[in-house]
């Protein structure tokens, strides 16, 4: 994520907490990092984690990546490994998403995405859902969901070919202008 010392980053969905604790590295004393979780199971393990690593530039917040407990334009980078495509409603997460960030502000995931249109049968594959590939995005919706969020200099890089599965993993990166 190109992260910078003095920088406030947003890890959505954070778990444990183990990209949090990276990026608090990169960002150093002055930086800071919030780790956002729907889950009390997680973000207690997030703190016990937090705790035995002594990141004191680092909190964890319960909320959904939907509605981001995180006051307007107030964040520097937004990081996320595999968890929008968890949503199901990816246009309300980019509004968030743009709405904490300040201008210049930069996403950068990496994410699940469809390079074919999936069949029915595979939408409706609820290991697939657990899986995080039912409920991903065709690449150039993602494209277009966060262009009418308002971000700019949108790239999208494949992490592998998607062979005939017709999915792979991508790296995104956009900017609020």
């Amino acid at each position: 994520a190109g992260l910078q010392p003095g920088e406030t980053v947003i890890d959505l969905g954070s778990g444990a907490g183990l990209d949090c604790f990276l990026s608090a590295q990169q960002v150093g004393p002055t930086g800071h990092v919030i780790g956002i979780d729907m889950t009390a199971d997680m973000l207690a393990l997030a703190e016990q984690n937090r705790a035995k690593v002594g990141a004191t530039n680092v909190e964890f917040r319960r909320g959904v990546i939907e509605q981001l407990p995180v006051d307007d334009t107030s964040v520097d980078v937004i990081i996320s490994n595999c968890v929008i495509n968890l949503s199901p409603d990816k246009d309300a997460v980019f509004r968030e998403s743009f709405r904490v960030l300040k201008p210049g502000g930069r996403l950068r995931v990496s994410d699940i995405v469809w390079t074919r249109t999936p069949t029915v049968a595979e939408r409706d594959d609820l290991a697939s859902w657990a899986g995080c590939i039912a409920g991903a995005l065709e690449i150039d919706a993602y494209v277009s969901k966060l262009e009418m969020a308002g971000f700019a200099d949108i790239e999208t890089t494949l992490a592998e070919q998607p062979g005939e599965r017709g999915w792979t993993s991508t790296y995104i990166s956009a900017r609020r202008p």
